[in-house]
């Protein structure tokens, strides 16, 4: 265990011995990621000269290299009194290769495309964007950062937390002589977010200094790690069915899986557990499983909260397009607030690469002729449509297959919607749908499979859709209404009438894109029943749809059975809030667009919604939304193939390694609490929540139980969420989680925290026993 950093001054043989250790602790770091010996690896830890780009006028050489830990890119700075000339591998979201960001793009010229990439973070850190020498060395930039991040990414918990406390360790170590002193010991349990007394942390010391040195070093570091990530909640379930020796057998594995895990599990499966996970060699000859082996099942997918069948498409994708749930974004181009945010290309890349499949462009005229995006009348900034189109056609389908809605607001004139249908006609091509599937009128709409790799549009047609089929002409241009949303938003925002008009004229080249997602205004579910067709939606402002949803829920829910809704945040919300989507989803929409700049509760829950089925964006409805004989109601729960009484029990036992939320100050040790919500038909809505621990995001344990009675189980979504307590304010988020509780497994799991952004917090977790039984 090596807690070495960088000296400044050495003499040469203090430089020599130094190098090696270095050499020594990249090995080690190397082989626990995978990658011992690896060419791409040495490749980042020599580093090399690459041009740092801000604008036209600030272009720079920078050398970047990977340090030791194998985690960390230090990059020298000019300023003055810079202290952080690093960031974390963790931090980054993707490397991207050639001009794909708008500073690139701006900045650069074509000529040197395969000498760009970009690095892209998470949260609303910015982009960094670099020039290599030569397009050879920008390749190997990028695959070298690429499979770096995928084998962090992989790494099971135990091994993400271990490179975690070593990695803090090493920081620790201020007089870098690859030993802890006690003052240094306290100072490494204030980093991972232990705040202990005196006593104990010189009990710990002692401890461990078996030499009497008054410092740990070697096996002495390797023991007080051992003691630090000891955990006796496991011991407990361990040696509970571990009775062959002190191992647990195969029966005795099978018991475990059978009782607590409440999986249909064969003597074959736990044999294939133990292949899988048990390390010691011995041990698995014998067909038996040790501690380190069973605390490596806990911590990797199978032992995930998570159902691993749930993380790959396992739903049926044959069914038609309306019968889904479908990821859905609103004013998609802007990154913050709606007044005078910043517009971007950005936005859609972050937008489709969570699996958004449903995008919304807002359109107007241009200078130059060339239609742009932005958020009208207001002094948010505008990014050309063209460009958009451009970073859609690029981004689409990296994350998901399934088809991508573009869902126009057109306020443009006829010349730049006609130039509008040839950028997307040039760019998209034949990914582009411009003519039904089938071969005659259709009846209902294709599925997502059958839409693989395609573009709808949503938006204004000049006529029916019939008329591809029996060959009548369409007007070259006409007047149509003006989008529901725009009017909508124009009396919310108490614009003035004449800024808008009430009718646009449209161009007939747009108007034959539009094939499955024609926009028409809604007048209520009997005159869509008796004068829609199924591919005519309509859009509803959040006070509308959730008044419908209150009223007219089993008349909102057979609407949507034939035909999509699209629900859109009210205008008065010009800090880009949300709604709450889960009454929207329990009503059947379909297109439930959120605002997905903004990282609260409702896009936790959007997240939850459609983590499962491969993260694909598209989430099967359940039975009794899609069945035309079905009188489910959410509000008033009557008998059904719905109502499929259960209870939730939910032990909530330990976490481990919540982060610090301010990492500068020494007194910022978490106070952590668990809340556990249930979201979904109003009789469901329940939440409960442990009592508060003080000082310890490290290793809290709760061990506190709470019972949820759940009616409709195949609408909850269930959200773990992790604060830390504050008596005299409002208690700030550590971690959340949230899930279908369909797609939760029983027993002993681990809950993977994620930020209020929805990146995956490495190192941290909640440890849980959850059980749902019939009522």
């Amino acid at each position: 265990m090596s807690c070495l950093r960088k000296r400044p001054k050495r003499s040469p043989s203090q430089e020599l011995a130094f190098q090696e250790n270095v050499r020594r602790v990249a090995q080690e770091n190397g082989r626990r990621l995978g990658l011992e010996g690896d060419a791409d690896l040495h490749f980042l830890l020599a580093g090399s000269k690459l041009i740092k780009v801000r604008s036209d006028t600030w272009k720079k050489n920078r050398f970047y290299k990977l340090e030791e830990d194998c985690k960390t890119l230090w990059h020298e700075s000019h300023k003055l009194f810079r202290k952080h000339k690093t960031f974390s591998i963790d931090d980054i979201n993707s490397v991207r290769k050639g001009r794909q960001s708008e500073g690139l793009t701006k900045y650069t010229d074509q000529s040197v495309e395969d000498q760009c990439f970009s690095i892209i973070f998470k949260g609303r850190k910015k982009n960094l964007d670099l020039m290599a020498p030569t397009s050879e060395d920008a390749s190997r930039w990028v695959s070298a950062l690429e499979k770096i991040i995928g084998n962090m990414r992989n790494l099971n918990y135990q091994q993400k937390s271990e490179h975690w406390i070593i990695n803090c360790m090493r920081k620790a170590d201020k007089n870098e002589d690859n030993k802890m002193t006690l003052k240094e010991l306290k100072h490494f349990l204030r980093q991972i977010n232990v705040d202990v007394d005196d006593t104990y942390a010189e009990e710990l010391f002692n401890k461990c200094d078996k030499s009497r040195s008054g410092s740990l070093e070697g096996s002495e570091i390797k023991h007080f790690y051992d003691l630090l990530t000891h955990r006796e909640e496991v011991d407990v379930i361990y040696a509970k069915y571990a009775q062959t020796g002190g191992q647990m057998s195969v029966p005795e594995l099978q018991s475990f899986l059978l009782n607590e895990q409440r999986e249909n599990a064969s003597v074959d499966r736990a044999l294939k557990l133990i292949e899988k996970y048990e390390l010691d060699e011995t041990a698995k000859q014998k067909q038996h499983m040790t501690k380190d082996g069973f605390l490596m099942y806990l911590n990797h997918e199978e032992g995930s909260v998570l159902n691993p069948a749930h993380r790959q498409v396992y739903q049926d994708m044959s069914q038609p397009l309306n019968h889904y749930y479908i990821s859905s974004s609103h004013n998609t181009y802007l990154m913050e607030d709606q007044l005078k945010g910043p517009s971007s290309i950005e936005a859609y890349i972050r937008a489709l690469m969570k699996s958004c499949r449903c995008v919304e462009l807002d359109c107007w005229d241009g200078a130059n002729g060339e239609p742009v995006i932005y958020h009208g009348y207001t002094f948010t900034s505008k990014v050309l449509f063209r460009d958009v189109i451009k970073a859609i056609k690029e981004y689409a389908f990296k994350t998901s297959e399934y088809p991508v809605i573009l869902s126009l607001e057109n306020h443009c004139s006829v010349e730049q919607q006609k130039l509008m249908a040839h950028h997307m006609i040039s760019i998209l091509g034949g990914a582009l749908l411009v003519q039904p599937l089938e071969e005659a009128m259709p009846t209902n709409f294709p599925s997502p499979e059958a839409l693989k790799g395609r573009f709808l549009i949503k938006g204004k047609r000049l006529n029916k859709l019939n008329a591809v089929f029996t060959g009548s002409p369409t007007l070259e241009e006409d007047s149509v209404s003006e989008e529901d949303e725009a009017a909508d938003g124009e009396k919310e925002n108490g614009q003035k009438a004449k800024a808008k008009k009430s009718k646009i004229k449209l161009a007939k080249e747009l108007s034959n894109l539009v094939i499955y997602c024609k926009s028409v205004h809604f007048s209520g579910f009997e005159h869509a029943k008796d004068n829609q067709a199924f591919y005519e939606m309509s859009s509803l402002k959040e006070s509308k749809a959730f008044n419908l949803a209150d009223t007219a829920a089993i008349a909102f829910i057979h609407h949507n059975m034939d035909k999509l809704s699209r629900i859109y945040p009210a205008g008065s919300r010009t800090d880009s809030s949300n709604y709450n989507p889960v009454p929207m989803w329990n009503a059947g929409c379909q297109i439930v667009a959120l605002n997905f700049q903004t990282p609260h509760k409702e896009m936790h829950l959007n997240q939850g919604r459609f983590l499962p089925n491969g993260f694909s964006g598209y989430v099967l409805k359940p039975e009794f939304q899609r069945g035309l004989s079905s009188q489910f109601d959410p509000n008033t729960l009557t008998n059904g193939p719905w109502l499929k009484k259960k209870t939730l029990h939910v032990m909530v036992i330990s976490a481990q390694q919540l982060p610090k939320l301010n990492k500068d100050k020494n007194k910022s040790i978490v106070d952590p609490l668990v809340r556990v919500e249930i979201h979904g038909v109003s009789a469901d809505m329940a939440s409960k929540e442990t009592h508060s621990i003080e000082n310890n995001g490290f290793n809290p344990m709760w061990n506190e139980n709470f019972q949820f009675d759940i009616q409709v189980p195949d609408l909850a979504l269930v959200r773990f969420v992790v604060e830390d307590y504050d008596s005299t304010s409002q208690n700030d988020l550590v971690g959340q989680y949230c899930l279908p509780l369909t797609s939760m497994q029983n027993g002993y799991r681990h809950v993977p925290l994620l930020t209020k952004r929805g990146d995956v917090i490495c190192s941290a977790g909640l440890f849980v026993h959850l059980m749902l039984l019939d009522a």
